[in-house]
């Protein structure tokens, strides 16, 4: 089956389906309210997220181990969780917040 990238006015879902009409209904169920602005086939059957594109490459540690952790410890409080990277890492805010949200949109 066919991988795809979806992508609607707030989210990018990539999902396999038989076909762009089945990838289509993907979004028309769990997003009902929005509309498909770009579908395109993936070349492939995986997906690969760039650390470095997220922001991720130069760091002392592995910063998703450390973020799911921190995500972990926090119940999924991303607020909570930004706290705990910062006082995991001694990193500012701005860099704790790409990490935690990089991380939970990865899925932690």
């Amino acid at each position: 089956m066919p991988l795809f990238e979806i992508e609607t006015g707030a989210h990018i879902i990539i999902s396999w389906a038989a076909d762009e009409a089945a990838a289509t209904a993907v979004v028309a169920d769990a997003y009902p309210g929005e509309r498909v602005v770009r579908l395109t086939r993936r070349p492939r059957d995986t997906w690969v997220i760039s650390k470095s594109a997220l922001g991720l490459s130069a760091t002392r540690e592995r910063p998703c181990n450390t973020a799911r952790d921190c995500l972990s410890r926090a119940a999924g409080d991303k607020l909570h969780a930004i706290r705990l990277y910062m006082h995991e890492t001694g990193d500012d805010l701005d860099r704790a917040r790409k990490v935690i949200e990089s991380t939970m949109v990865m899925g932690w």
